[in-house]
């Protein structure tokens, strides 16, 4: 080809990668923009076949949503042709593919195809860092030439910024899309709370509850069963965020469907485990209080499912017992027999206080936690006011014991009160 001819035709190039860049700018969703990519690639550099491999810093992989005639490939980025252009960030151009010894043919005798030549360039974005990697196989006609060379970084420079901004969106978007997803879980969540406990003469009975996470893994209920009795219980999955969520929404639905079917607390309790334990990962628990309040002889009877401390208040001593848990979580393992429920004899004052481990738990700036003495110190002090009140008082004592450091745990508390 003659030099006017040459300069007629790197011309005429420039110009289509101009054309390209302004649309592949206007595309906004990132799978068409990776098939225009393709397109453009193989129409400006008159070749068979490329391949657009995306970057994951991260997990330092190169991966492919688009490549031309074969599925998705995934491999390391210290690995083959298109991992070197990513640690050194330059253009690899190879005349004879099969005698390169950084070539994989596997992929030619997976898809029957035959690479003779191939032209590998990174994608680098606005501030410079590489997104992905851009490969190219067999020219048509010949070999990669060094004005090829010279188109590649030219054409690689506007397709990095385009996919940059690109990916960047579609992150944008995931996020979005998480965070509509798990305010939807919390309102789904919060709203299966009780707003109200059931009629318990004689009794108050005060709920609440804040997660660390959009969604948490601590919960409590109350409802009312036949002759006057109520059901209270309070749960802790391990973890919070998501998972757990799922699970303590599950215990709670198994204990709601079992309380009423059941005269004895015991046998509830174990129902409730066995289905958790089929259902639960080797991981996976939960601890439980449960209790049925009975106003007619003013009597808490409960079983303590591996959660504890459990703090019984007795007003006419002033005095605050804390009772360890003393039986089995909840989905470690089946056919565990609970024992008799426990009593506890209410007079006026006396309170049962729960809570989950995110209250004694919650640590300082200098690692020590809020601790037990420090919420019978609360107890005691507020013992007059009603149990909303006890609660709000407790919250706000571990929110001035912690001083700034977060919340790293779901916050759960129930208090039953004998008027």
């Amino acid at each position: 080809m003659s030099p006017a001819a040459d300069h007629s035709k790197q011309i005429t190039d420039l110009h289509t990668v101009l054309a390209i860049s302004r649309e592949l700018a206007s595309t906004t969703e990132l799978m068409p923009l990776l098939r225009k990519i393709e397109a453009a690639t193989l129409q400006v550099l008159q070749c068979e076949r490329a391949t657009v491999f995306l970057y994951d810093r991260d997990a330092n992989e190169l991966h492919s949503r688009v490549a031309t005639g074969v599925d998705e490939i995934r491999f390391s980025a210290d690995q083959g042709i298109a991992g070197e252009v990513v640690r050194t960030g330059k253009v690899i151009s190879i005349k004879d593919a099969y005698a390169d010894p950084r070539f994989n043919p596997e992929i030619d005798r997976k898809t029957g195809f035959k690479t003779r030549n191939m032209i590998t360039f990174p994608l680098n974005g606005f501030d410079n860092t590489i997104v992905g990697v851009l490969q190219v196989l067999n020219k048509t006609p010949g070999s990669f030439d060094p004005w090829d060379a010279q188109l590649v970084e030219t054409l690689g420079a506007q397709i990095g910024v385009v996919l940059q901004r690109q990916l960047l969106l579609e992150q944008y978007a995931e996020k979005q899309r998480i965070e509509a997803d798990l305010d939807i879980a919390r309102e789904i969540q919060q709203g299966v709370l009780p707003e109200h406990p059931p009629e318990a003469p004689g009794f108050e009975i005060a709920g609440w509850n804040k997660p660390a996470d959009e969604t948490g893994g601590d919960c409590y209920d109350f409802f009312a069963l036949a002759g006057g009795t109520v059901a209270v219980t309070i749960a802790d999955a391990t973890g919070h965020g998501i998972g757990p969520a799922l699970v303590i929404a599950e215990c709670r639905a198994l204990f709601r469907a079992t309380a009423p079917l059941s005269h004895d607390l015991a046998t509830a309790v174990s129902r409730v485990n066995d289905v958790l334990n089929n259902d639960l990962p080797a991981d996976r628990f939960v601890t439980a209080f449960f209790g049925l309040l009975s106003p007619a002889d003013n009597t808490l009877r409960y079983i303590s499912a591996g959660h504890g401390p459990l703090l019984r208040y007795v007003r006419a001593d002033d005095a605050i017992t804390e009772l360890k848990a003393d039986s089995f979580p909840l989905g470690i393992m089946p056919d565990v027999a609970y024992d008799k429920p426990a009593e506890f004899p209410m007079q006026p004052g006396d309170m049962m206080v729960l809570v989950t481990d995110g209250f004694f738990e919650w640590a300082d700036a200098k690692g020590e936690q809020f601790g037990i003495e420090r919420m019978n110190d609360v107890i005691r002090k507020y013992r007059d006011h009603p149990g909303a009140d006890i609660i709000r008082a407790l919250h706000e004592a571990v929110l001035t014991f912690a001083d700034g450091t977060p919340q790293d745990d779901d916050l759960t508390a129930v208090i039953i009160k004998k008027l």
